[in-house]
């Protein structure tokens, strides 16, 4: 009985289109309203603090001391108030994921 049912479920997937893309050999497609990514020119930041005082999320991490910014990208929510307003606009948002 159980052989009969995987039957139909085999043939069912043999016709029907893939639900996955060919990721590797096509690159791909984002949405016009996709968001993205935040990167930041480093030799133009005058690491002023903006952003991190305005994100919602505190996802951003700035020291002027240590001459660093740090993002955590799992705790961005991608709303682009911290490219809005940077004074010197090092920061940007790109369409696309972060390489690995």
């Amino acid at each position: 009985m159980a052989f009969t049912s995987y039957i139909g479920y085999a043939l069912k997937n043999l016709f029907t289109k893939p639900s996955t893309e060919k990721y590797p050999a096509q690159p791909r497609q984002y949405e016009e309203r996709y968001r993205g990514h935040i990167e930041n020119d480093i030799s133009k930041c005058i690491l002023c603090g903006m952003c991190m005082r305005s994100c919602p999320s505190s996802a951003i991490t700035v020291s002027k001391p240590a001459y660093s910014w740090k993002i955590r990208p799992f705790s961005c929510v991608q709303c682009r108030r911290c490219v809005e307003v940077c004074p010197v606009h090092c920061l940007s948002m790109h369409n696309a994921y972060t390489e690995p």
